[in-house]
């Protein structure tokens, strides 16, 4: 039986999809992929499908990206990047952040077909379907790749919660709504935003 990224509610593994068994899955199997439309990623080595993303959750990548590209890419400070682009992290796991930033210092890791290593800023808009894969699987494998900064936005209760890695892990800097600026240390121009503002 074939599923549909349209027919998903939540992140769900991909067990049907013809392949290595899970938990084998590599970045050359999911280049193998066909290009049937669906939403992929491997989160170590287990393949999983996400369900279409909602007019909601887009308008929130959208404005994250629109201030991210006027304070990083417009200032010289490096690249933005929204969702498809696939992101190749240790071990077996390839993930498409809905935001992500390369800071200038990293740009080598951009390659013609992925990013390869860790973004610099990895965003994600929780929405209902894909809540726990951003706050468990993701969370985890963002922090086991160095990736030092990690928003979640809630696109239903417009907030950012930001996640800064320290050791190893992530600690978490608070939970920011309306008039709150973030205080990022990879982008710190962004304190010029009102969290507000991503959630127009």
């Amino acid at each position: 039986m074939t599923i549909t990224s349209k027919e998903l509610t939540v992140v769900t593994p991909a067990n049907h999809v013809p392949g290595p068994k899970q938990g084998c899955w590599t970045y050359d199997h999911y280049l193998a992929l066909p290009d049937d439309g669906q939403r992929y990623e491997i989160v170590d080595g287990v393949l999983y499908m996400a369900p279409s993303p909602t007019p909601e959750h887009q308008n929130v990548v959208l404005w994250i990206a629109h201030y991210l590209l006027i304070h990083v890419k417009l200032t010289g400070l490096g690249q933005v990047y929204v969702a498809p682009v696939d992101v190749v992290l240790p071990p077996r796991t390839v993930v498409q952040p809905d935001v992500m930033v390369i800071l200038k210092e990293n740009l080598s890791k951009i390659k013609n077909k992925c990013v390869e290593g860790a973004p610099d800023l990895a965003v994600e808009i929780a929405s209902p379907g894909t809540s726990t894969h951003d706050r468990n699987r993701k969370y985890a494998a963002y922090a086991r790749a160095g990736v030092s900064e990690y928003w979640i936005a809630d696109p239903i209760a417009h907030t950012v919660e930001m996640l800064i890695l320290e050791a190893g892990t992530y600690t978490s800097v608070g939970v920011f709504s309306g008039q709150d600026t973030l205080p990022s240390i990879v982008v710190p121009a962004i304190k010029a935003v009102h969290v507000e503002q991503f959630f127009a």
